[in-house]
């Protein structure tokens, strides 16, 4: 009886009637069908290995020649968008738990409702255009009309990619920019009361995040092996803020990690959290008493009781302290091309578009120092 293995890959077995073929000493034989998709039968393969191996190249050559990859085209472009967006979100393994639900709320929530059951090989620039017209119309904020072009946008460059549409759907398409509102960024006294009144590991998040620009969930995974100097912290995982989970930085696959200046107040925030909690045998820092790591819900209610004691009214989040490093960096002239490299921004734009004006009158100081080279 023969067993079938991938779809298109073909089958082994054996011709013979012993009871227990496979302990019997006959051959095996393999079945598939060629690139022409003519059938073809092959036998006196010794060892079941060795009829695998087989049909594992046949099956590979078949996919390269030229009338598999058109088929294979083919196939991609008569697609439904929501079947290809969800094999396509199958596919992106690098992505956190917490990126595969942002994209899928915004499928949901933007894209699939108008474009679920469009076939791939008719998207155009034209579909592409009226679909932002369709968020305009629909008063889609600007941040989320750009999240859902973005997302869009790789999803139908990856179906070219593959071969799926032929012509760039993007050719012309002015996307929708979303200009950041502006930043609450905290004062130094400010942050010196959240700290009066914070417990020690909140204390600790404070000092990452004003101190070395981590995001909240780079904070939560706070180690001293990421210590790489005295002055060098290493950033290498972040710890998912719901499920408190072990996650890859955004923009990043596991293994993949960034640098950031290390100011000493931080190294001695994390040596002396250190001396008096103890790490976890990994060497992580921050847990609770139940749970090895912190939460969003952890954090947020921490920063909620350390704002009431310190009396703080201001809008603050504790995002606000990522702007705090920027701004801190920007201001002692440090180059923003360094700034968003530290902060893990994926596009130098964003960092232009959020920071641009703490940048101290550069232009004026660039004319300066040009006069003192003539």
């Amino acid at each position: 009886m023969a067993t079938q293995l991938v779809r298109g890959m073909g089958s082994f077995f054996k011709n013979c009637a012993c009871a227990r073929q496979n302990r019997c000493a006959h051959p095996y034989a393999i079945r598939y069908r060629d690139a022409a998709g003519r059938q073809r039968e092959e036998t006196g393969y010794a060892t079941q290995q060795s009829a695998l191996d087989r049909l594992t190249k046949v099956y590979e050559e078949k996919r390269t020649t030229p009338r598999a990859q058109a088929v294979l085209k083919g196939e991609i472009g008569k697609q439904r968008f929501r079947h290809y967006a969800s094999t396509w979100l199958t596919r992106q393994r690098h992505y956190a738990p917490g990126s595969v639900r942002s994209v899928t709320q915004v499928l949901n929530g933007q894209i699939l409702p108008v474009l679920e059951s469009r076939r791939m090989n008719t998207f155009t620039a034209t579909v592409v255009d009226d679909f932002i017209m369709s968020m305009e119309e629909r008063s889609v904020g600007l941040a989320a009309q750009q999240n859902a072009f973005d997302t869009l946008k790789k999803i139908l460059l990856d179906a070219r990619r593959r071969g799926g549409i032929t012509e760039d759907p993007f050719e012309g398409v002015i996307p929708p920019e979303y200009i950041p509102r502006k930043i609450t960024i905290p004062t130094l006294d400010e942050i010196h009361a959240l700290k009066a009144v914070s417990s020690d590991g909140l204390r600790l998040v404070i000092d990452l995040m004003s101190g070395c620009g981590l995001r909240n969930g780079e904070a939560y995974a706070a180690n001293l092996e990421r210590m790489v100097a005295d002055d060098v912290y290493r950033i290498t995982e972040q710890i998912e803020g719901k499920t408190r989970e072990r996650a890859p930085l955004k923009h990043r696959k596991f293994g993949e990690f960034r640098e950031t200046p290390m100011p000493w107040t931080v190294r001695e925030s994390l040596l002396r959290y250190e001396k008096e909690h103890d790490a976890d045998a990994n060497g992580y820092l921050l847990r609770t008493q139940r749970s090895s790591h912190w939460a969003h819900t952890t954090l947020e209610y921490q920063w909620g009781a350390a704002k009431k004691r310190a009396g703080i009214t201001k809008r603050l989040t504790t995002y606000s302290l990522r702007h705090f490093f920027a701004s801190n960096c920007l201001a002692r002239g440090i180059p923003i091309t360094d700034v968003a490299e530290w902060m893990g921004h994926r596009n130098i734009n964003m960092t232009f578009k959020i920071y641009r004006h703490l940048m101290p009158a550069s232009i004026g100081r660039a004319a300066k120092l040009l006069n003192e080279g003539l």
